[in-house]
This record gives structure tokens, sequence and C-alpha cells, in this order.
């Protein structure tokens, strides 16, 4: 199995030899170009074309964040394994905006229900969410009858905003008191993480796509227009709750994450380099953890759950075979 390397000091990196070199104050290191399936860059670092092309001939991705640990970009190599057929396909079930909505309506509807299952997992440790529960319950069911991606967004952003209240009670850290979500800047430490976390889930799924024949430009929920990538987006609504934010709760209640991990920087609130680096090694410890897999029989790891999603979408998409979002049980 392939690995991810992520980069967090100021260097340069690239091609020796037949592998990939990385060099910084710190050292100087080799990474096996066969083993490596992306390269994640929140350093600064120099690059020279000799390096993109052997990264591009041996599939490596490269993703770039910037100072603030938003993403940037990525170097996407050639895409190997396209197909024009599904191309076509995903492009003709977009343009129907009829399918579109089927498959919009499914991402979100497994995405809410991802969310339920979090907090029933902690109203079963005794945190009191009955009430919420059943407000998103009731929500859930209204946006079963929408007709529009406006409508379906707007019921999930409430629906959110509903989930984000829960969010006090679960982690019950005067220290990390939620308010609401603000993006740029992220305004207090949990959005700072939600920012964070959200940036490296959309950036995983990207990369899972890149192994499959659908092109991430193309998604159904989030409109495809002027942004580089959007199935991406899509897809990590499903994943978001049952792995960004488990991540979240995880590192505050075991005081893994701790306030001294945050900075104020241009009128917001910042991870420093120390909290990156906790949240990537718990977020890839979660990505690797099985769960047993009912449809078919074996146990199998969030990062691979990902890219049966991929597959089922592009099977819906190419054989009309009835897409059904992932809803995790533990």
């Amino acid at each position: 199995m392939r690995k991810d390397i992520y980069i967090f000091n100021d260097g340069e990196l690239k091609r020796k030899d037949n592998t990939i070199y990385f060099s910084s104050e710190g050292g100087k290191k080799y990474l096996p170009v066969e083993e490596l399936d992306n390269i994640w860059v929140f350093g600064e670092i120099d690059i020279n074309k000799k390096l993109l092309d052997f990264a591009s001939q041996k599939g490596v991705s490269i993703h770039f964040f910037n100072y603030y640990g938003y993403y940037s970009g990525t170097f996407y190599p050639r895409e190997h394994l396209n197909s024009g057929f599904v191309i076509l396909k995903q492009a003709e079930k977009y343009l129907d905006f009829q399918k579109r909505l089927i498959i919009a309506k499914e991402i979100i509807i497994g995405a809410v229900k991802n969310i339920l299952i979090v907090l029933k997992y902690y109203k079963k440790k005794g945190i009191e969410l009955q009430e919420e529960i059943i407000s998103i319950d009731e929500k859930l069911l209204n946006l079963l009858e929408v007709n529009t991606i406006e409508e379906l967004m707007a019921y999930e952003g409430n629906i959110r905003n509903s989930y984000y209240s829960c969010f006090n009670k679960i982690l019950d850290k005067p220290e990390f008191h939620f308010l609401n979500r603000s993006k740029r800047p992220p305004k207090d430490p949990i959005n700072a993480l939600i920012s964070f976390g959200n940036s490296v889930m959309y950036t995983t799924v990207l990369s899972e796509i890149y192994e499959t024949n659908l092109d991430p430009r193309i998604g159904y929920l989030h409109s495809t227009n002027s942004r580089r990538f959007t199935l991406n987006l899509d897809i990590a609504e499903i994943f978001k709750p049952i792995i960004i934010d488990r991540v979240i709760f995880s590192l505050i209640n075991k005081k893994i994450i701790t306030i001294k991990d945050f900075e104020e920087s241009f009128n917001g609130i910042l991870l420093k380099d120390t909290g990156r680096k906790k949240f990537i090694q718990e977020y890839n410890e979660k990505l690797s953890t099985t769960i047993k897999h009912d449809s078919i029989g074996s146990t199998v790891s969030y990062k691979r759950l990902i890219r049966l999603e991929l597959y089922k979408l592009q099977k819906h998409i190419t054989d009309d075979e009835k897409y059904k979002s992932l809803i995790v049980r533990w």
C-alpha cells in the first residue's frame, strides 16, 4: 500500500536518481517514489520541472497549502485513468436537472444521517442531545421533499447549524467554546480546526477520485462553475461528520490539542504547525481504522470507503445502478 508524506519544514524537493529527495535545515530525506501516493506541502519549498515530470510519470499528486493552512492547489498528474465515456455520462447527469438533483439529494441524505449517527453515539455516552436529534430528524424529512439544489443547500445549512450547536455539549471545554461557523478567517479554535480538517478532507477525496474514471471537475451538489474541482466537495460532505468531526472531538477531549496549538493572526485564529501535525497524525489513524462493511462482508479502512463511494457513484453514472450514499454503523 502506497503512503502519503507530509512536509511542514521549508526546503527543497527534487528528483535525485530514481527517487524523490527532500532537503531542509532539519536534514535530508529520500522518499522512495514507488511507495508514494501523495505529497502534502505545508511549508515553503522549492521545486523544478524535473521533479514535476517525475511525479507525473509515477502518478504522485502534490498538494499545496498556504501559510494559513488553506488548500492552495494540486499538481495533478496527467489523467491516466480518465475515460471519455465516463466523462460524457458524468456531464449528462449534471445537465439533466432531475438526474442531478437525485444524486445531490442522496449525498446530503448520507451526510445528514451520518451527522445523526455521530450525535447518537455521544448520546449513548450520556450527553443530552435528544432535542437536537429530533430536530434534525424532522428537518431531514422536509429535505426529502425539496425540488431545487438551492433549497437542498439551504436545508443542509440549517441542519448543520443545529449540529454545530451540539459541539459545546460534546466537548464541554470552556476554552473551546463554539458560537457559530466562521471561515476566512476562523474566529475561534473550533472553526480553525474545522477549516483545516475540511481542507484536508477535500484533498483526500480528490486524491481518491484520481484513482477512478471520474472527473473531479463535475460535481452535482456543488455547482460545476469556476471552481477547479467540485466532485471532491460533494463526496466529502458524506465523510466530514464521521472523520473530521470525530477527529476534532477526539483531539480536544483527549487533550492532545490544547489552546497553545493556536495563534491569533489577521483578526482570526489559526492552527500552528504543532496543531496541524497533531491533527494529521490523528486524521491518518482515523483513515486507516477499519470497520465492517455490510455490502462486501469484510472489514475496510475509512480511506477505502471513500474509494468505494466513488465506485458506487460511477456505477450509477454509467450503468444507472441506483446510488445509495454511505451511512456508517458503529
